[in-house]
C-alpha cells in the first residue's frame, strides 16, 4: 500500500519498483488519512510505503495508526526531505526504513529485505508458537503419565494387599485341613479296626462289608485331603482288571441314586475310582436338593467309555465351568472344603482319563469321565 498524495511521486515509487523484487507485485494507493485507515482495516497489506509530508496527514501518524492494527507491518517512509534528526526518530519510534525520493534505486532492496524480514519474524513466531504448543501437549501427556503411574501404584498396592489376605486365607485353610486330617484319621482307623474285628466275629455280614467300605473310603478320602493340603497329588493308585459298572452300581445303592449301567471292564482302582463317583454323587445330590433327581449312565464306544452323572439342580454358569476343577474353588452352593473335584480330576486323569462338565438338557449340570477301555495288550500285561 502507497501513502502518497502526488499521482507523480507515486508512478516513480512504482517504476522503481517494477520488475526489481522477486515476486509478483501490486500496489494499490491512497491519498488521505481516512482512505488509509479504510484500506487497512479491510485489507491486509504486506508492506506500506507513505510519504512524510501531506496537506492534512504524516507519515509519523500513519506508521503509529497500522502499528495499532497490525504491529509487525513492514512501514518506509518515502520523502522527498528529511532531516536527520527526524530520520533517527522515525526509526527509534519503529518504522522500518526511509528512503528519500531523489535515492529510489535504495528502495527496491530496502523493500525486499523488510518483507524478508517480516516473513523471517512469522516464521520463527510460528516455530516459537508450535514449540509451545508441542511443550503445552508433552506436559500434559507427563500429567497424565504421573496420573497414571499413580493410579497403577495405589491398584497395585491394592492388589498386593488382597494376594497377603487371599495367601494368609489359603493357608489358613490348608492348615485347617491339615489339622482336621490328622484328628479324623485317628477315630476313622478305630472305626475301621472295630468294623474288621466285627466282621471278623460275626461273619461275613452285607452290612458290615458296606461299613468297612464306606470307612476305607472315607479314610483315603482323608488322606487325599491330607496330601492336597501339602499341595502333593493324589498317589497310591493300584490298577488292575475291574467291572466299573459293580462299582456304578454300588455308588448308587449308597447315595441312593439310580444307576441302570451294564457291566464293563476296564484297567483301574475301584477304590479310587468309587472315589471319584462318589464325590460327583454327593455334589450332585447337594446341589439338586435330593438323590431322586440325580442318576448316573454310561455308554461305552470304540476305545473308550463314558459316564455320566447327571443332575437336575441349578447347574454351572458358563464363567465358572474352566474353574471348577481348581483346588479350593468353591461355587456358591458349595458344601465342602472344595477339594472333591480337584481329587476326582486327579484320579481320572492318573487313569487316563478326562472329565469335564456339561449343561443338562432341561437344567442342571452333567459331570461326563471318559476312561479308556482295555485293549489286547492290555489283556497280556494284567493276564
Amino acid at each position: 500500500m502507497h501513502l502518497e498524495d502526488s499521482e507523480l511521486d507515486h508512478e516513480l515509487v512504482a517504476l522503481a519498483l517494477e520488475g526489481e523484487l522477486p515476486w509478483p507485485m501490486e500496489i494499490e494507493r491512497v491519498e488521505d488519512e481516512a482512505n488509509f485507515l479504510r484500506a487497512l482495516r479491510e485489507r491486509t497489506p504486506h508492506l506500506v510505503l507513505s510519504d512524510y509530508a501531506l496537506p492534512d496527514y504524516d507519515g509519523l501518524s500513519a506508521f503509529q495508526a497500522a502499528h495499532r492494527l497490525m504491529p509487525h507491518l513492514p512501514f518506509i517512509i518515502v520523502t522527498g526531505a528529511m532531516g536527520e534528526e527526524v530520520a533517527v526518530d522515525t526509526l527509534r519510534q519503529g518504522v522500518t526504513d526511509y528512503i528519500l525520493k531523489q535515492r529510489l534505486e535504495r528502495l527496491a532492496p530496502a523493500v525486499g529485505r523488510a518483507i524478508a524480514e517480516a516473513d523471517a519474524r512469522l516464521s520463527r513466531e510460528r516455530a516459537e508458537r508450535e514449540v509451545r504448543e508441542l511443550n503445552a501437549r508433552l506436559q500434559a501427556r507427563l500429567e497424565e503419565v504421573e496420573r497414571l503411574r499413580g493410579v497403577a501404584e495405589r491398584q497395585s498396592q491394592r492388589l498386593e494387599v488382597q494376594a497377603r489376605q487371599l495367601e494368609e486365607a489359603l493357608n489358613l485353610q490348608k492348615t485347617f485341613l491339615a489339622e482336621t486330617s490328622h484328628e479324623l484319621r485317628t477315630p476313622l482307623t478305630a472305626l475301621l479296626g472295630y468294623l474288621r474285628r466285627a466282621e471278623r466275629e460275626v461273619g461275613g455280614a452285607q452290612v458290615l462289608q458296606d461299613a468297612q467300605r464306606v470307612a476305607e473310603n472315607m479314610t483315603r478320602l482323608v488322606n487325599d485331603l491330607l496330601q492336597l493340603s501339602r499341595g502333593e497329588l493324589v498317589q497310591n493308585i493300584e490298577r488292575h482288571f475291574i467291572n466299573l459298572g459293580n462299582v456304578l452300581r454300588q455308588v448308587g445303592r449308597d447315595y441312593g441314586v439310580r444307576a441302570e449301567v451294564p457291566d464293563c471292564e476296564v484297567i483301574g482302582d475301584p477304590g479310587r475310582l468309587g472315589q471319584v463317583f462318589m464325590n460327583l454323587v454327593t455334589n450332585a445330590v447337594r446341589v439338586s436338593g435330593g438323590a431322586d433327581k440325580v442318576h448316573i449312565e454310561m455308554h461305552t464306544r470304540p476305545g473308550e467309555v463314558e459316564v455320566r452323572v447327571v443332575d437336575h439342580g441349578p447347574g454351572v454358569p458358563d464363567h465358572i465351568k474352566p474353574r471348577i476343577f481348581d483346588k479350593f474353588f468353591r461355587g456358591k452352593e458349595a458344601g465342602s472344603a472344595g477339594l472333591g473335584l480337584t481329587i476326582a480330576q486327579q484320579v481320572v486323569t492318573a487313569h487316563g482319563g478326562s472329565i469335564d462338565v456339561l449343561d443338562t438338557p432341561g437344567g442342571g449340570a452333567t459331570f461326563r469321565v471318559r476312561l479308556p477301555l482295555p485293549d489286547d495288550e492290555d489283556d497280556e500285561d494284567f493276564v
